[in-house]
């Protein structure tokens, strides 16, 4: 009787972390870069159009934050979106959201304004923590190193990712600023 108890005791933990894992899998955060192509205040959802052509619907809330913008105000950068996104076509972002199904939630947009984005592909060459860097072999076969933004997203395909390796195919999202690339937003 006593070995049942603890054999039930063992499935039900067993399953209780099972359940656990599932949870955590759908809360997975996915980073997208694009450019705003319509909002919709009135079902609350944000589309936008990234660099290779596909376009993205995302559900925005209260709780979804807006990084970088210099023109947001207090209001918009405490997550009240729908003021903030008045006439906000043709901005580049990076939209950082989870995904329930076919069902993708905002969790953060970071505005990195109508110019200057640009984007580059190649191969992580070298990766300084210590000077937060990174230099990638673009397909042309010059090297460019970036600084990563302070905010700068890793988007791995299965989700936001720590850092990034030598020898990973990378498309860097990326601005000038003083003479310097700084990248915002790669995706592997």
């Amino acid at each position: 009787m006593k070995n049942a108890i603890l054999m039930g005791c063992a499935v039900l933990l067993g399953l209780a972390m099972l359940a656990g894992q599932a949870m955590a899998a759908e809360d997975v955060t996915h980073a997208v870069a694009g450019t705003v192509s319509k909002v919709d205040k009135a079902s609350k959802t944000l589309v936008i159009k990234a660099a290779d052509g596909t376009e993205h619907t995302f559900k925005y809330t209260e709780k979804t934050a807006v990084r970088g913008a210099k023109d947001a105000s207090k209001d918009a950068k405490k997550g009240m979106l729908d003021a903030y996104m008045d006439g906000k076509e043709g901005t580049n972002v990076i939209v950082h959201y989870t995904e329930r199904g076919a069902d993708k939630t905002a969790v953060a947009v970071e505005d990195l304004g109508k110019d200057g984005v640009k984007v580059s592909e190649g191969t992580v060459t070298k990766v300084d923590k210590a000077a937060h860097t990174v230099t990638v072999k673009t397909k042309e076969g010059a090297e460019e190193t970036y600084d990563l933004s302070k905010d700068a997203v890793i988007d791995s395909g299965k989700g936001i990712v720590k850092e990034t390796k030598e020898g990973e195919k990378v498309t860097v999202h990326y601005t000038e600023e003083g003479g310097k690339k700084i990248a915002h937003f790669l995706h592997l």
